[in-house]
């Protein structure tokens, strides 16, 4: 599949778009232009914590809500991503300025939180809870400058500005909580040129909020909503007491200022990362490694072959060869169908899924159609990929099946279609119903869940069928040698030929090549950020393929010379190695950098962890597989057998 691809030109497109995540315009995204005092609106998305794991929606908290609450429609990733988007009371208009407006205020009075309603919000300030705003669709950020630790001259330091994504919902300051209720909007626009006679229209390219905390008693508010902030640093927290009822104002400013961004560039603000750098140092490591140990193995591989065949092809030696050792002596068993061809089918049918989808989604994402301004598109259109690339999955799974001797098509392509995703289902069924009895947005909906299952047996199912027949019906896998009626007895094998070596053998060089990834999709998992850089992914995954296709020809090399001829199951879990070091890799990074205490945060974080680590095993196991396939078949067409 990505084998056909003519890689020059890829590779320069490949890096004309790692090296520069600069101005994109995505299909289907057109920019919104607003006239003057045109009302922007403000919407909320969700609350959202790293310690809890847990989203919620906006108004599970008290704060002031318009006259009518109305929720966007949203699509499939949004909602298993735990988004309600979902309007506020916020009236910002267009290049108008608001020094200071209170919310939800009826006749002048503050808002007050009962004790349950103080102790829920208490509990979610702890809990370090993000809130998560949009306007025109750009989410809302927080900037933290950022002084460079460098010795030397205090004012020569250099101010490194990032944005943090949300803004924090209070703070925590010795035993005492703090609850932040005025925000600062603070809104960029780029003035679109147009000619003299029309009106200028203005384009919204970034949107930032500082959060304060300032008491009942400093804010003075009038009769028209309107209010004057304290000046200076004289003002006091507002602090929330769980224990009792608070009274507070909910306040609001809007400042606007134009920016030379564009709006196909608005995006960059959120999507640079700090560390591009970090980034192509772990890139060029890992290629100049693994293309050089693919050297080296390819070059020792093909002598030993090479000299192998010779001796083996020598017709005067034939009776001397037969006496030695090696992997021309399991000739007649090689090719011998192993135990549950049925389930390896299966899983090898789900493995060759996985593979289309994602080759799919980081390609296309890769070239900016899966935007993250178009709000869950991956995740959506990577459902929607697996559940259509179940064609593929049936025909190489029915076509594998027949080669092993096979015989009930019909129950095989029923376990393929339903044995890799009722195990995903399950889990996430089980995980839900937690997430459900927390009240959490991040639980699925019941009718989506219908939906998925709809999707499920309406278009996955019929298509692997469709696909198994037809692979079932094809010509089966033509090998070389014919297998011997009899099994050969198998030698006993050394120690460092068990199976468990074996995996953390053959784990280390793809996961080396892709650790450095690995941390980047975490946080963006589990810490709320933004991953964006697919392009980096795709050369990733290249590596990745290429590595593990190597190491697993030389593992199943390696068995057929100490003349174990059982290598179908043993190189599909040896090959999967890397997962292992996956689930290493999610422990350490739960227990060194998230800060996840409670039981079903952790309930969720690994039972996630274990179907990340179950599909990558899947996914590696599958490219081990065949490429040990072919090479096997390969090597034993090259000899003379009698």
């Amino acid at each position: 599949m990505a084998a056909a691809m003519d890689w020059l030109p890829w590779s320069l497109l490949l890096l004309c778009l790692t090296c520069d995540t600069g101005a994109f315009y995505v299909p289907g995204v057109a920019p919104i232009n607003f006239h003057q005092n045109d009302p922007v609106e403000i919407k909320a998305v969700k609350l959202t914590s790293s310690r809890t794991q847990l989203p919620y929606e906006y108004y599970s908290l008290p704060f002031c809500q318009p006259s009518k609450i109305t929720y966007k429609a949203e699509n499939l990733g949004e909602v298993l991503r735990g988004d309600r988007i979902v309007n506020t009371p916020f009236q910002v208009l267009m290049n108008s300025e608001k020094k200071c407006e209170v919310l939800c205020s009826q006749s002048n009075k503050p808002v007050t939180l009962t004790v349950e309603q103080s102790r829920l919000v208490a509990e979610r300030i702890t809990e370090d809870y993000y809130v998560h705003l949009i306007a025109d669709n750009l989410p809302v950020a927080t900037r933290l400058e950022l002084y460079s630790n460098r010795e030397g001259d205090d004012k020569k330091k250099e101010k490194d500005v990032q944005f943090e994504h949300g803004y924090r919902l209070g703070f925590t300051d010795v035993n005492k909580i703090y609850l932040h209720n005025h925000l600062s909007f603070i809104l960029y626009y780029h003035r679109e040129d147009l000619e003299e006679d029309r009106e200028h229209t203005y384009r919204v390219v970034r949107f930032e909020v500082i959060p304060q905390s300032i008491r009942l008693e400093d804010l003075k508010a009038d009769e028209k909503s309107s209010c004057t902030l304290p000046e200076g640093t004289n003002s006091s927290p507002q602090e929330i007491d769980p224990t009792k009822e608070n009274q507070l104002y909910f306040t609001y400013s809007v400042h606007w200022e134009e920016s030379d961004i564009k709006w196909a560039s608005r995006w960059d603000t959120y999507l640079t990362m700090s560390d591009v750098q970090i980034h192509w140092f772990s890139i060029i490591n890992s290629v100049v490694v693994v293309f050089f140990l693919s050297g080296i193995l390819s070059m020792i591989i093909i002598r030993t072959l090479r000299k192998d065949i010779a001796n083996y092809n020598k017709e005067d030696d034939i009776e001397d060869t037969m006496e030695e050792s090696g992997w021309k002596l399991v000739h007649g068993d090689v090719f011998r169908p192993p135990q549950y061809p049925m389930i390896l089918s299966s899983l090898l049918g789900s493995g060759i899924q996985l593979f289309c989808m994602i080759l799919i989604v980081i390609f296309v994402a890769m070239l900016g159609m899966l935007s993250p301004s178009s709000r869950g598109a991956l995740m959506t259109t990577a459902c929607f990929l697996f559940m259509f690339m179940g064609v593929f999955g049936g025909f190489s799974a029915g076509r594998l099946y027949r080669t092993l001797k096979g015989h009930r098509w019909k129950k095989g392509a029923f376990c393929t279609a339903t044995l890799y995703p009722g195990v995903v289902f399950g889990i996430c069924f089980i995980l839900n119903c937690f997430i459900w009895g927390k009240h959490s947005s991040g639980a699925v909906p019941f009718p989506t869940m219908v939906a998925l299952l709809c999707m499920w047996f309406g278009i996955s199912l019929p298509l692997v069928y469709l696909g198994y027949y037809f692979g079932f019906r094809k010509q089966p896998y033509d090998n070389p040698v014919r297998t011997n009626q009899i099994p050969r007895q198998i030698p006993e094998q050394r120690w460092y030929m068990n199976r468990f070596v074996g995996i953390l053998m053959a784990g280390i060089l793809p996961f080396g090549a892709m650790f450095i990834e690995l941390f980047f999709i975490f946080s963006a998992i589990w810490e709320n950020q933004f991953y964006y850089l697919f392009g980096f992914l795709f050369l990733v995954f290249i590596i990745l393929v290429v590595s593990c296709s190597q190491i697993s020809i030389v593992m199943v090399y390696f068995q057929l010379c100490a003349e174990d001829y059982r290598w179908w199951w043993r190189n599909f879990l040896v090959s999967g190695g890397s997962a292992f070091y996956v689930l290493v890799y999610a422990i350490f990074y739960f227990v060194n950098k998230l800060d996840i205490v409670e039981f079903i945060p952790s309930l969720l974080y690994f039972g996630y962890t274990a179907l990340m680590v179950l599909s990558f095993w899947l996914l590696t196991g599958t490219i081990g597989f065949y490429a040990a396939y072919m090479f096997v078949r390969k090597i034993y067409a090259a000899v003379k057998i009698d």
